[in-house]
């Protein structure tokens, strides 16, 4: 007891010192949740089936709502490689009359859409470029080996947008083609190097 009271000044100083790393610890994780939850995050997958007929989805895990301003598609080819713009499409009504819609909006938290199946959007691409297909293979001499699917977006009272891509290899055996994941996981572009790459892909769809 005797010697606590002697070296009462310095194990108070230390105590101090433990608890403030303490709360800086805490803060630190906070700061990080905080951090995360106010994070863009968009999942880019198949749905209902792995192959070229399943569907592409689009899932917004952010914690608010994120504004859609591009989808592009961008297939890997044997050549150059094709890009387009999907965010607008035509649809014929229950009268035949041909309707144009888009996929450009607000995608509320928690919330999805898929943009058609993949064959749906290679064919659209394939017109684009006036390339004549045989189901879903060039009949020129061309091959699609990959499809990348770029979302570019708002989220939150951000100014500057925000991107998300993931790309599937196709692979074709010669009778079906199978959709598989080249990543694990969408590739999430927030940084101010990715937001500079998302920004020139605006500027290459002008």
């Amino acid at each position: 007891m005797q010697w606590i009271s002697d070296h009462a000044p310095a194990i108070n100083a230390i105590a101090g010192v433990l608890t403030l790393f303490v709360w800086l610890f805490y803060a630190q994780l906070l700061y990080n949740g905080y951090i995360r939850q106010r994070r863009a995050r968009l999942i880019i997958n198949r749905g209902q089936g792995k192959d070229i007929d399943s569907l592409c989805l689009i899932s917004n895990m952010s914690a608010e709502a994120i504004f859609i301003q591009h989808i592009v598609v961008r297939i890997e080819t044997s050549q150059e490689p094709l890009l387009l713009d999907v965010s607008d499409y035509q649809q014929s009504n229950d009268d035949g009359q041909t309707e144009y819609r888009s996929h450009q909006g607000p995608l509320s938290s928690g919330g999805y859409l898929h943009i058609g199946t993949f064959q749906a959007l290679i064919e659209r691409v394939a017109e684009a470029y006036d390339i004549q297909l045989d189901g879903h293979r060039p009949t020129a001499e061309l091959t699609f080996k990959a499809i990348e699917l770029r979302v570019i977006a708002i989220y939150g009272s951000e100014d500057r947008p925000v991107g998300a891509r993931r790309r599937f290899l196709l692979d074709d055996d010669g009778d079906a083609c199978s959709i598989t994941p080249a990543q694990i996981d969408t590739q999430r572009l927030a940084s101010r190097r990715d937001r500079r790459l998302v920004k020139q892909w605006m500027r290459n769809l002008e």
